[in-house]
């Protein structure tokens, strides 16, 4: 796989640097401490991956995300996108059409009076002809699964829906990359589940690459990395499961540790032979079952 967005020392602040001036204005400005939002990112991230950036609000992690398709520019170091540079001003169309991004509140991203009017509001915008329009449409939706939905009005759908929608009308536009940013933050249970068996689709039939930024972690188990982000800083670039095993460094980035995550680091301290890199609750199952069949456990019944 071929590096696809690289973010070289990179570090980003909201707050101007306020300087300390004097009454007669001869002695020197003093500039005051920066709150970086993000302070020396460093990563790259390769055609097709599935990457999740988690941390805990406030962490830094959405200023990443528009970061990478130049909603935001860095203060220092350099975002590159398909080996543009996001600085490049007259570059940042293409930038744009690498790269398509699902935000928070499915809301505030429809546009359409119908889930297919929606879908074609970017292809219009992209001047796609009529034929070729209609054929993208009816694929996207497919993709979705929401071709019963198509002539629905979006208020009628449910937040799961919605953020189909949404993601339909992105890759409607054929874009090489998604970050959802906190995309899944409003839905419930059901809703989540929809949009993550759609995004982890999306990366294994279609080779999307997928990077889904969230405080879920339980969500990360699909992904080939998570980057964990924490005051702005990256503190572990690593593979789900040995994010996993470290239930304290989980805890301490503020983050709530996965149930049968949990629940094996516990069997675990209680002296049980169990892995602390289970992922999915599909494992977790199976190892118990193990341990009743062997003894290990006393059933309760």
């Amino acid at each position: 796989m071929t590096d696809f967005i690289k973010f070289d020392n990179v570090s980003y602040t909201y707050d101007d640097i306020e300087e300390e001036t004097y009454q007669d204005q001869k002695q020197p400005v003093v500039p005051q401490r920066v709150n970086y939002a993000v302070e020396n990112a460093n990563f790259t991230i390769k055609k097709g991956e599935f990457v999740a950036i988690v941390g805990r609000n406030g962490s830094g992690k959405s200023t990443l995300a528009r970061m990478m398709n130049a909603l935001l520019l860095p203060t220092e170091g350099t975002v590159s996108v398909n080996e543009i540079d996001t600085s490049n001003e007259e570059m940042i169309w293409e930038i744009r059409s690498h790269i398509g991004m699902v935000f928070q509140n499915p809301d505030n991203q429809i546009i359409g009076t119908s889930v297919e009017e929606d879908v074609a509001f970017g292809l219009e915008n992209l001047g796609v002809p009529r034929d070729e329009m209609i054929r993208r449409i009816d694929w996207a939706l497919d993709i979705v699964k929401m071709e019963k939905e198509r002539r629905t009005e979006p208020h009628l759908l449910s937040g799961g829906q919605k953020q189909r929608c949404a993601i339909a009308g992105i890759i409607a536009m054929q874009p090489d990359c998604i970050v959802l940013d906190e995309a899944t933050a409003m839905l419930d249970p059901i809703g989540r589940r929809e949009v993550m068996a759609l995004i982890t689709k999306l990366n294994r039939e279609q080779n999307i690459t997928i990077v889904h930024i969230t405080h879920h972690m339980d969500e990360v188990a699909q992904a080939d990395r998570v980057i964990l982000i924490d005051r702005g800083k990256i503190f572990a670039d690593t593979t789900p499961r040995k994010m996993f095993s470290d239930v304290e460094r989980i805890r301490a980035a503020g983050l709530e540790v996965p149930q049968i995550t949990a629940l094996m680091h516990i069997l675990k301290q209680n002296g049980l032979e169990v892995p602390e890199d289970v992922i999915t609750v599909e494992e977790g199952i199976e190892i118990l079952s193990a341990l009743l069949q062997t003894g290990g456990v006393k059933s309760c019944h």
